[in-house]
């Protein structure tokens, strides 16, 4: 059987500049489908429009051609085989995803508020969430259409007593059972939002994604896709869980940190190459910071160099006169 084209994204969200954290798996990700051959495709994902801006949009595809991390298919306005390429214009396909699954009987309505759930003291998984505790699952057409009148609902999917494994290419075998773990999950939020979980499967096997590259803050949620994968009849992507890149404090880079930004970078000096040479460094793939641009680091890009402990920052990395 032939081997499938390996196909990598980049899927940032526009809710504010990237920042090194964002660009560090951007980086690796290009590296790794590239060594192998493979394309890179560009996908917006702005499912929110109270965070989501164009301004953001359009820095965001500026900064990554800054850095040369070019790709092969997508991007705002974008014709293509897939297009449109931003998740706000692809809510009719969404709904498709979503009748499917509610023919399979899957599906239902929850009227559960944040608040509500919390104060429930139902029980946390790993990562902080709450699991759903199922309070709505059974409720009865009466009663679901007395509550519809107050509240309108999210719509959540019904998930399996199962564990649920997958390989991930850098932290090995992993697994979780979503009904103790994970809870029935939202499939589309009350304000009509379609949830982050179903956008980027149903995107993602649209779209011939083969290899996902991401931050480990994901890796628990990568279960709930694979059941999602599974239900549409899809195949599913290879996963690739990174460290997280942190400030030289240790706590965890966000879109908040301007100092960390590339606007506040290249005002100091720093070039394209310097900035990629840097991330490269802290990835393993240099023994010391020097400039490399993404073609430059192709030959030295290997998995095993990547360490798996979140990685702080070395402190005056960005600090000092740029290299």
């Amino acid at each position: 059987m032939a081997q499938r084209e390996v196909v990598g994204r980049f899927a940032p969200s526009p809710s504010g500049r990237l920042h090194l954290g964002n660009l560090f798996c951007s980086l690796l990700a290009w590296l790794s489908a590239k060594q192998q051959g493979g394309r890179i495709l560009l996908r917006i994902e702005d499912l929110d429009p109270a965070r989501s801006k164009r301004e953001y949009t359009d820095q965001l595809q500026r900064d990554l051609e800054f850095l040369g991390l070019d790709w092969d298919e997508g991007g705002c306005g974008a014709a293509g085989p897939h297009a449109p390429y931003e998740q706000s214009l692809r809510g009719p396909f969404y709904e498709q995803i979503l009748s499917r699954l509610r023919r399979q009987g899957l599906v239902y309505p929850c009227f559960c508020s944040r608040a509500q759930l919390h104060a429930a003291s139902a029980p946390h998984a790993a990562d902080g969430e709450v699991v759903y505790p199922g309070t709505c699952r059974n409720l009865s057409e009466e009663e679901i259409r007395r509550r519809i009148l107050l509240r309108d609902p999210a719509l959540r999917l019904i998930v399996p007593d199962e564990e649920i494994s997958f390989f991930d290419r850098h932290y090995g075998r992993c697994s979780q059972n979503l009904a103790r773990e994970c809870g029935d999950f939202i499939l589309r939020r009350s304000d009509g939002v379609f949830a982050y979980q179903l956008a980027v499967v149903a995107d993602d096997a649209a779209m011939g994604i083969t290899e996902v590259v991401r931050g480990r803050d994901l890796l628990s949620s990568t279960p709930r896709q694979l059941y999602l994968y599974r239900l549409l009849g899809a195949a599913p992507p290879s996963f690739c869980h990174l460290p997280l890149l942190l400030a030289p404090d240790g706590r965890r880079l966000s879109k908040r940190d301007a100092d960390l930004g590339l606007d506040a970078l290249r005002a100091r000096g720093f070039t394209a190459a310097g900035i990629t040479g840097a991330l490269a460094y802290t990835a393993g793939l240099l023994e010391r910071p020097v400039p490399a641009t993404p073609r430059q680091l192709l030959p030295l890009f290997r998995w095993d160099k990547i360490p798996k402990e979140d990685i702080p920052l070395p402190a005056g990395l960005f600090d000092g006169p740029p290299f």
